[in-house]
């Protein structure tokens, strides 16, 4: 398996300190795609947050999902502390995929 095709649990900003969406997936190459095209409604499209600020690769999908749900249940400060631990200055690791900056 590429890394882009591991059970991924992430986590999307509209900026710095901003609105939070968590997820998971089996592909984040495509599912970044995705939330930037805006090809499906819902949250993401509607509060314009496409910013990948962190993400963590898991071996099975099960096990993505259980992190996904206790990601979500977390007290928002826990969410930024998350972030920040990796990413403190909030880049978009999107890039890091090839994706054009924000």
């Amino acid at each position: 398996m590429t890394r882009d095709r591991l059970p991924t649990v992430y986590l999307l900003a509209s900026q710095r300190n901003g609105t939070l969406y968590t997820g998971v997936t089996s592909d984040l190459i495509a599912r970044i795609h995705q939330h930037r095209e805006g090809t499906f409604g819902g949250f993401t499209k509607q509060y314009a947050v496409h910013r990948l600020v962190w993400f963590e690769h898991h071996g099975t999908m099960e096990d993505a999902i259980v992190r996904e749900k206790r990601i979500k249940k977390w007290r928002r400060a826990w969410k930024l502390e998350l972030i920040e631990q990796d990413n403190p200055r909030w880049l978009d690791l999107a890039e890091q995929f090839g994706f054009d900056p924000l």
